[in-house]
């Protein structure tokens, strides 16, 4: 069977309908949702399902980060912000236990948990890049895991979760919780050190930290957020620079969905 460089069998990514088994809103506009679906057999962290509206008018997708994977029991849990009106994530947050939604998974190549072995190590997530590092930390083998998240305020969603998987530090842009300011002040004011870092969140925060591991030498993987269209890199309206050449396009790009999310920081320019 046809395997990606990553090492993903294509055999493995394939469409079905999901069953809810569970839905609750976690924080205002944040819900969870547990979904019955063939894609928790292979999924790792890291990986994305892309979920289908059953909206007409809306064709495409909308790839959200797995958080959380029962693979003896067939279930993964994805944590989603809803993003506004007449949009495909508040049709999900509408979904009812025994509904059933389409989906395609798991897509992306997911975290190399290997490389965090006897090491110490930063895990580390902004705003919707939370949720991914959840599972993350519950698979992650290290010498020491150090969860540093981000939030807006005090809704600090999946927190007590987190704290049962490493050592938590959390910053707030309001300072109602932890550390005020972003994740990189949390690693200043706790005055913490790494050996290798992971991180999932929005491109301001992902470039800080890009930066923090290149100037200290440090091994550093990101995976990036964008807006995808097909899911599978076909389309190509997801792509990042990246200093190799990609096979498909021919230029300087990676594309998001298929060669990523998550990318070795100095792979790709952000």
């Amino acid at each position: 069977m046809k395997e990606n460089k990553k090492g993903m069998n294509m055999a493995d990514r394939k469409k079905e309908l999901a069953k809810v088994v569970s839905q609750e809103m976690l924080a205002e506009g944040i819900y969870s949702m547990w979904l019955d679906t063939d894609a928790a057999k292979t999924a790792r962290p890291g990986q994305f399902i892309s979920m289908y509206t059953k909206n007409a008018g809306k064709l495409l997708p909308r790839p959200i980060s797995i958080c959380e994977i029962d693979r003896e029991g067939g279930k993964l849990r994805v944590v989603y912000r809803v993003t506004g009106k007449n949009t495909g994530t508040e049709e999900f947050s509408g979904l009812q236990v025994g509904d059933t939604i389409p989906v395609i998974g798991p897509l992306g190549n997911g975290f190399p948990l290997e490389k965090a072995e006897g090491k110490r190590v930063f895990l580390m997530g902004g705003g919707i890049g939370v949720p991914p590092i959840l599972e993350l930390a519950k698979e992650m083998n290290c010498e020491k895991k150090q969860i540093i998240v981000g939030y807006r305020n005090a809704q600090t969603f999946l927190k007590e979760e987190f704290e049962k998987n490493g050592e938590l530090y959390i910053s707030t842009e309001d300072g109602s919780v932890g550390t005020k300011g972003n994740v990189m002040d949390a690693v200043a004011a706790e005055q913490l050190s790494c050996d290798v870092i992971y991180a999932c969140g929005p491109t301001p925060m992902l470039r800080a930290i890009k930066q923090y591991a290149e100037e200290r030498n440090i091994e550093c993987y990101i995976s990036l957020e964008e807006r995808m269209a097909c899911g599978i890199g076909a389309c190509l309206a997801c792509v990042c620079k990246s200093k190799e050449i990609d096979g498909h396009s021919h230029v300087h790009n990676k594309r998001i969905c298929k060669d990523g999310p998550v990318f070795l920081a100095t792979e790709v320019e952000i």
